[in-house]
C-alpha cells in the first residue's frame, strides 16, 4: 500500500525505522525487534540506506522480507550519495520488482572521512533531484525529510523550509522530521511549511533515549538540541543505563502525547534495530488511548 493512503484512515499512521544489519548476531537482534513490534500493527517501517549507498544491496533485500515475511508494508530509503542517475533507477527497479511501493528520498550523507557532500559525476546533488527522478517511474509513494530545527549544512530556517518546498513540489507526499525532543519545535516548523504552502502530512520521527553517549553524538550530528530539563535529568543516571532508559521512555511518551494531541498525523520511531523503549511509548500512548 501507498503510505500517502494512510493518511486518509483518520487515525494516527505509526512507524518504525531498522537499518540493515551488519553481522549474524546484529541481524538475530533485528530480527527479535521486529518479531516484538510486529505485535504493534505498524502502519510500516522503513529501512534506511547506508553512508554513500553501502547498505543498497541489504536495503532492498531487507525491505522484500520484512513485506514477505512479516506482511508489513515496508518503505526503503535511497539516498543520491555514491550513484549515477541510472544506478539509482536500476535500484528503484529492484525495489519494484519486490513489490516495494514506498521510497524515501534522501541526499544522503557524505561517506566517511568526508567533510563534504559531492555530488558524483552523473549523479544527482539534491534530495529534491531525487525525488523527481523516482516521481518520474510513476512507481511509488515519495516520502521526504525535513529538519525542524534547520539541517546542519543550513540553520536558515526560512531557507529550509523554501528548499523543502522544492522537494514537496517535485513529488513527496509526506514528509518525516529529523529527531528533536520538545514539541514546541515540531508545531513552530509546521505553521512555517503550512504558511510556505507546504501541505503534505508532516510526521514527528521521534527516537527515545537509551544512551546518553550516544544521544550526544547524534545530536552533534544531526543539529538537534537537548532541553535543559531532559540534559540534567539524564545526566544525573548517564551511568545507569536502565534508569537512562527509564527517563527516555517517560519523556517520549510526554512528548508524542503532546504531538498527538496537537493534531501529528502519527509518530516515525527511530528505533536503532531496538524494540524496548519504542514497544512501551507504544503501549503507553495505547494505554492513554491516543493510539
Amino acid at each position: 500500500m501507498r503510505i500517502e493512503e494512510l493518511f486518509r484512515r483518520g487515525r494516527p499512521v505509526v512507524s518504525f525505522e531498522f537499518f540493515p544489519p551488519k553481522s549474524p548476531e546484529a541481524e538475530k537482534r533485528l530480527v527479535e525487534a521486529i518479531e516484538k513490534l510486529r505485535p504493534l500493527e505498524p502502519a510500516f517501517v522503513s529501512v534506511t540506506y547506508g553512508a554513500g549507498g553501502s547498505t543498497r544491496e541489504k536495503t532492498v533485500e531487507l525491505v522484500g522480507r520484512i513485506r514477505r515475511q512479516w506482511s508489513i508494508e515496508a518503505m526503503a530509503h535511497l539516498t543520491c550519495v555514491g550513484a549515477t542517475k541510472a544506478e539509482l533507477e536500476a535500484v528503484l527497479g529492484r525495489l519494484a520488482d519486490q513489490g516495494v511501493e514506498n521510497v524515501l528520498a534522501l541526499r544522503g550523507d557524505p561517506p566517511k572521512g568526508e567533510a563534504a557532500f559531492v555530488a558524483t559525476a552523473g549523479g544527482l546533488r539534491y534530495a529534491s533531484e531525487l525525488a523527481a527522478l523516482v516521481a518520474r517511474t510513476g512507481r511509488f509513494c515519495i516520502g521526504g525529510a525535513c529538519y525542524p530545527e534547520g539541517h546542519v549544512e543550513c540553520r536558515d530556517l526560512a531557507a529550509g523550509v523554501q528548499h523543502l518546498k522544492q522537494k514537496v513540489d517535485a513529488g513527496a507526499r509526506f514528509l518525516i522530521t529529523q529527531l528533536f525532543f520538545e514539541p514546541k519545535v515540531y508545531f513552530d516548523f509546521v505553521a512555517r511549511a503550512r504558511q510556505a504552502g507546504i501541505a503534505v502530512p508532516i510526521v514527528p520521527g521521534i527516537m527515545p533515549v537509551t544512551n546518553v553517549e550516544q544521544l550526544e553524538r547524534f545530536t552533534s550530528m544531526c543539529g538537534a538540541s537537548i532541553p535543559a530539563d531532559l540534559k540534567g535529568r539524564l545526566e544525573r543516571v548517564r551511568d545507569d543505563p536502565q534508569v537512562v532508559m527509564n527517563v527516555g521512555i517517560d519523556h517520549a511518551t510526554a512528548q508524542c502525547a503532546e504531538l498527538l494531541r496537537g493534531g501529528a498525523p502519527g509518530i516515525h520511531f527511530y528505533t536503532l534495530n531496538q524494540s524496548p523503549s519504542a514497544r512501551a511509548v507504544f503501549e503507553n500512548l495505547r494505554h492513554r488511548k491516543l493510539l
